[in-house]
């Protein structure tokens, strides 16, 4: 047994994946459907009594989820119930020094890894802050796929607005996802995307359906 499978190292002892790119990234297998349409957070799935027609994602606080990554062998039981489960949306924030956005998604995509190597449904959370996070923020993702992503946000002012169009639209020629799980509200310049969108609803438009 070597050095790096005897020590707990960043989850190395568990899983070794192939990388792409310059930073190694796992690479993720495509998801090519995904009929789930009832999305939970990270943060009600414990409580979840259906996890077996619901998704998992993880656009809630970062905080919430660091233990998926701490201890990612806990939750895999609780997780291989859920009808599909999104990689987590490890924040890569724009005022965050480079090498932590690159950790980030480095986590994000070693889970999705570890995920699907154990028979999960796994789609993949699409992320990037800044114009200059484009250069890597694809790798690892498969295409032609399923794909998860947030405007939460993101449409605060026109230069947050403006970083979202322009991901969205380098995403849609980098990787051409198939069907996007969308947590936010959709920016009227993506009207004509309404096809391969699907809204996740807000907390509060769920309840009203319901009440």
């Amino acid at each position: 047994m070597s050095y790096r499978q005897q020590r707990n190292y960043e989850n190395l002892q568990k899983a070794y994946f192939e990388g792409e790119g310059e930073y190694g990234i796992p690479i993720l297998g495509r998801t090519e459907e995904c009929p789930c349409e009832n999305w939970i957070g990270w943060n009600f799935a414990k409580g979840c009594e259906e996890p077996e027609i619901h998704g998992v994602h993880f656009f809630v606080d970062d905080y919430q989820f660091e233990r998926v990554w701490k201890q990612p062998d806990v939750y895999l039981d609780m997780l291989s119930r859920f009808q599909a489960v999104c990689t987590p949306d490890f924040s890569p924030y724009s005022d965050f020094p480079k090498a932590i956005q690159l950790y980030n998604h480095y986590r994000k995509h070693w889970l999705g890894a570890y995920w699907q190597m154990h028979g999960m449904t796994v789609i993949p959370t699409i992320t990037w802050s800044s114009p200059d996070t484009l250069e890597w923020c694809f790798d690892g993702e498969p295409h032609n796929s399923v794909v998860a992503m947030s405007s939460v946000g993101m449409l605060r002012n026109e230069e947050l607005k403006n970083w979202l169009l322009t991901g969205y639209e380098e995403m849609i020629k980098r990787i051409n996802p198939t069907k996007i799980i969308w947590k936010g509200k959709v920016p009227e310049e993506l009207e004509s995307e309404r096809g391969r969108i699907f809204e996740i609803p807000s907390f509060v438009d769920k309840w009203r359906e319901e009440g």
